[in-house]
């Protein structure tokens, strides 16, 4: 047989269950999930390799307007994804009506690529709201196939998934057929440590953070840690310390556990909380934190 490969490139708004489904397709836990909007802020690869294909799926930023130059690099993430694609996800929940930015709705419906509607969350649904849904996307977004599944109990996604196989094109593979994504190490670590802080922290305390692994060593069965969370003021290190560094100690307790599952190894976490003002506004430190080039 000959081998199959491409880029399939999952976009939609926040919170319709991207992450969730990325997780579910490549069998490991690459992309964090929090009930918070915008939890993705990056476009992360989950690679899955068989004999005959390799699927190099792309988890995107959920598509807002921006406010601020963090949520436009955020958005040209999700521009990328358009370019490469050889296929399109396109994501959305029941009851959802379109995308939050027309633009990227308009490039849908116009795209030459395969288009997979996935109408995720039909669990929380009732077959006749169902039924609406598949006929109103039929005839919103023509283009596509529309196959309704639930990310989080794992209903159609086997089917998803043949299909993809069926719409991939024939080529080599891209990557190593060992290699499960494109992110280095410290990415995961920075991303596990984040996502504690958007479920722990609350209003603009999470969007302000961002993580900065400065040390990860392995010895033996061992990997030591150290990364600084970095806030925009004053008064938000108070709070993701917490009293007498409570909360900070309860952050860096679970990032710990989730990491010693990843790695499969002990870990050692060290955390630091440090002010960088205004971060998200300022170019050098998006590119310094991998947000542009």
């Amino acid at each position: 047989m000959k081998h199959k490969a491409g880029f399939v490139n999952i976009i939609g708004n926040p919170n319709v269950g991207k992450s969730t489904l990325m997780n579910v397709l490549i069998g490991e836990k690459l992309s964090i999930i929090t009930s918070k909007a915008q939890t993705t802020r990056h476009r992360i690869l989950g690679i899955v390799n068989e004999e005959n294909y390799q699927v190099v799926f792309s988890d995107t930023p959920g598509i807002i307007k921006p406010a601020y130059e963090l949520q436009e690099s955020m958005m040209d993430f999700v521009k990328t994804a358009f370019e490469d694609a050889d296929i399109i996800i396109y994501m959305v929940e029941t009851g959802e009506k379109d995308l939050k930015n027309e633009a990227f709705f308009t490039k849908i419906k116009q795209v030459k690529i395969p288009v997979l509607l996935l109408l995720n969350k039909i669990d929380r649904s009732s077959q006749e709201l169902l039924e609406q849904q598949v006929a109103y996307w039929k005839e919103t977004v023509p283009n596509a196939e529309i196959h309704p599944i639930s990310a989080l109990e794992n209903f159609n996604i086997p089917t998803v998934m043949n299909r993809i196989v069926e719409l991939l094109p024939e080529s080599p593979p891209f990557y190593p057929k060992d290699q499960l994504t494109d992110k280095p190490e410290r990415f995961f670590v920075n991303e596990t440590i984040r996502e504690k802080i958007l479920m722990h922290y609350k209003k603009e305390i999470p969007y302000a953070v961002e993580i900065e692994t400065e040390e990860f060593k392995e010895e033996g069965k061992l990997i030591r840690i150290r990364s600084v969370i970095m806030v925009e003021r004053d008064t938000q290190k108070g709070i993701i310390i917490g009293h007498k560094g409570s909360a900070l100690k309860r952050v860096g307790m679970e990032a710990r556990k989730d990491l010693e599952k990843f790695f499969g190894k002990k870990i050692f976490l060290d955390l630091y909380v440090k002010v960088n003002k205004n971060w998200r506004s300022n170019n050098n430190q998006l590119k310094r934190f991998g947000y542009k080039e």
